[in-house]
């Protein structure tokens, strides 16, 4: 449980009014304050909510290297506080605590498609913070705290920041500056959120590229290919002029020959101010000046430079930016593009997790609820993602309405209740609590979040008397041209999965009358469903059903063999959208056709991944023809499905947290090796099988403690810790 506290602090800001919201020429405020410690501190913390995003000095350093800081929240229901050890940066005698404050989703200006500038929660920043030396409160905001502008003279979510050098006071967090002549804050309201501790790794730089070709457009335009999609901004050092700017923007594509950037099929997104877009004025240090942005990213893989005459860029680095997940799998194979596919798989991963899970990281930055549903098995195979996830269903119950509807995205102020939820992106919410139930045996999030989605099922039940789920977005994204899948097929197989999960959670939790009431209307779903689609005729269609287990014996066997009939008639291209891309392969494999999924995963004609691939992709793309964003998560799954079956390790849920699991690999005709580990709260599994002639040689190591069902060709037996080698016929 995230803790909440008892604050000394008061809530300060620059004290101005609700009407000025409007202006988007205001500078970010730098607020300080200088105290004296009578001894070094033999421990301290500072307490900080400081919304919408902040860095932190003490004495001119900064507290330490996390950035867009908090986490985005729904700052209205609940926001983040940080606690910091400032032990190591406190002295005997006078200190200082300098805050920079930015907008961030907070203080989301920009007019778009999404309303954010309308948001309940919208406000100048602020801050409220206690400051605890050796077990006591020796410091608290309020309005003796002093406030000025900084160098930071615009920044925006969406639109980028503009940083203006010669404004640069180098001992603006030092006790040795003469505050007297800065203005003294103002109390202001709290953001109106529970003020909670944030519990989750924070974003950081993570890596750095340096670009890979250089092109010259004109004298003055400069466009730089850091050879990889990611998420972040970029670190310059420059020399030139006083007063001159260096304008930095941001993008994924380039047009060719020129190798100019092209932002149009993102630009008309915002219908306000410049998009991703850097502004950066010079000093006029003679020996050069470095800078990178605080409180903005972007989502790019070029830079384009313009820069006057007598500006000189000397270096130039991209920074990768995201919540800083400790890694917690591998994957690797004898295929070139089945490795490809994962190092871009985790790429997008990362790229789409900063602070909440997103959609994308340049055009929207939002929390959409089926790309987070559709990846989280691919998020808890490779990451760490406990405590980020449950951040990001507590924004999400957060904006939940009274009668259990959910938004399709979260935070949001209004978009997402009328367009784009459903049974298939709401299902986010079960899954996540599923998953981390499965992969780290908490039960915690089930507890936590039992009466949104009792309440959400109640919801459905409204929406749906006739158990057909005919509401939400279905087989979203599929190339065009083709038999679509009728969208009350996706939701209501999806609506049947969420209702099996919950029955689950309930007989879990020992709510026996709640758990037969959830048997009882998946049982009504099921029906309905087969009794409306009597014989689906799309591979879309097919998979839901089977991966939903609305139809099972003979009925999933005749599915399941239809379902490959028509993969192997389109010559296993993915003619089917991000719903198909989930249940597909998985269908597929689980049906004893694990060599056609790996076909369409790995297959080089369009439509697929491996066509991105052979177009240059090092990230997913939104849309199999990549016209659109090219770094989206929501076709993910694919990379979970690499470990699951043809690394083979299967969590169960009767011992979750990896205590007991099945190992049951499939060879794929096409590869020669397999190696694969996971870290789970006991220590580390590691699958892997390799071609040795006719045989096929396995070893699979298990952590202490736990135990493995091993199934193979002529094998069924239990193993236990330590490292365990099988050989077998692999004809």
């Amino acid at each position: 449980m995230k803790r909440i506290r008892n604050w000394r602090g008061r809530w300060i800001s620059s004290g101005k009014r609700l009407s000025q919201l409007l202006r988007t020429t205001d500078s970010a405020p730098i607020i300080r304050k200088t105290f004296h410690l009578d001894s070094a501190a033999d421990s301290a913390k500072l307490y900080l909510c400081a919304l919408g995003l902040h860095v932190l000095y003490i004495n001119g350093v900064k507290a330490d290297d996390r950035v867009l800081a908090p986490a985005v929240s729904r700052y209205d229901k609940r926001c983040n506080y940080i606690t910091y050890d400032v032990t190591h940066l406190l002295r005997e005698g006078l200190n200082t605590i300098a805050v920079i404050l930015g907008n961030g989703l907070f203080n989301c200006f920009e007019t778009s498609h999404w309303g954010f500038d309308t948001a309940p929660w919208r406000d100048w920043p602020k801050l409220c913070c206690d400051l605890e030396v050796n077990g006591k409160i020796v410091l608290a905001s309020d309005k003796s705290w002093k406030l000025h502008d900084s160098p930071i003279t615009f920044d925006a979510w969406r639109s980028g920041e503009h940083y203006d050098a010669r404004r640069f006071m180098p001992d603006f967090a030092l006790p040795e500056l003469d505050d007297s002549a800065w203005q003294n804050v103002c109390y202001c309201t709290p953001p109106g959120g529970i003020v909670e501790e944030e519990n989750m790794p924070p974003c950081r730089i993570t890596k750095t590229f340096k670009p890979v070709a250089i092109h010259r457009i004109y004298a003055d335009i400069t466009t730089y290919d850091f050879g990889i999609n990611l998420t972040g901004f970029a670190r310059i050092k420059v020399r030139g002029n006083s007063g001159s700017t260096l304008i930095l923007q941001y993008g994924e594509k380039v047009d060719q020959p020129s190798n100019r950037l092209n932002t149009r099929i993102l630009d008309h997104w915002m219908t306000s101010g410049a998009f991703q877009c850097d502004r950066y004025t010079l000093r006029g240090d003679e020996n050069g000046e470095e800078w990178m942005p605080s409180f903005t990213y972007h989502g790019f893989r070029y830079i384009q430079a313009v820069a006057p005459a007598d500006v000189e860029i000397l270096e130039i680095e991209a920074c990768f930016v995201h919540t800083d997940f400790q890694s917690a799998g591998s994957f690797e194979s004898s295929s070139d593009m089945l490795n490809t596919l994962q190092r871009n798989t985790r790429q997008s991963y990362l790229s789409n997790f900063t602070g909440i899970p997103t959609d994308c990281p340049h055009r929207e930055k939002n929390g959409w609820t089926g790309d987070a549903s559709l990846a989280m098995e691919t998020g808890v195979w490779n990451f760490d993602v406990r405590e980020a996830c449950c951040h990001f269903l507590d924004t999400l119950t957060a904006c939940q309405r009274d009668n259990g509807q959910l938004p399709a995205m979260a935070p949001t102020g209004s978009f997402g209740y009328n367009w784009g939820n459903g049974p298939l992106f709401d299902s986010v919410i079960f899954e996540y609590c599923y998953q981390i139930y499965l992969f780290y045996g908490d039960s915690e999030p089930i507890r936590r979040y039992y009466e949104p989605m009792k309440r959400y099922l109640d919801y459905c039940q409204s929406m749906a008397p006739d158990f057909l789920a005919q509401f939400g977005l279905g087989d979203w994204k599929p190339p065009a041209d083709i038999t679509l899948t009728d969208p009350a097929v996706v939701t209501t197989a999806f609506y049947h999965l969420n209702v099996l999960k919950m029955s689950f959670f309930a007989d879990l939790l020992g709510k026996a009358a709640d758990a037969d009431h959830y048997k009882t209307l998946a049982e009504n779903i099921a029906d309905a469903f087969r009794k409306n689609y009597p014989a689906p005729d799309t591979m879309t269609a097919l998979a839901c059903a089977l991966h939903s287990k609305i139809i099972t014996g003979k009925a999933a066997a005749d599915a399941a063999a239809k379902l490959v009939e028509l993969c192997r008639k389109n010559q296993h291209k993915a003619l089917f959208g991000i719903a198909g891309a989930k249940c597909i392969p998985r269908a597929l494999a689980e049906n004893g056709y694990a060599n056609d999924a790996y076909k369409i995963i790995t297959q080089t004609e369009y439509p697929g991944w491996g066509w991105q691939v052979k177009q240059g992709a090092t990230s997913l793309w939104e849309a199999w023809h990549g016209g659109e964003s090219q770094n989206h998560i929501m076709y993910g799954d694919i990379s979970a499905w690499m470990y699951q079956y043809l690394g083979g390790i299967k969590p169960q849920l009767e011992t979750p947290g990896f205590k007991h699991c099945r190992i049951e690999p499939v060879f794929i005709d096409e590869l020669d090796f397999v190696k694969m580990s996971h870290t789970a709260p006991a220590g580390v599994w590691k699958s892997s099988w390799q071609r040795k002639g006719n045989m096929v040689e396995c070893i699979f190591e298990l952590p202490l403690n736990c135990t493995a069902q091993v199934v193979l060709p002529g094998v069924n037996e239990i193993i236990s810790a330590g490292v365990n080698k099988f050989t077998i016929s692999g004809k």
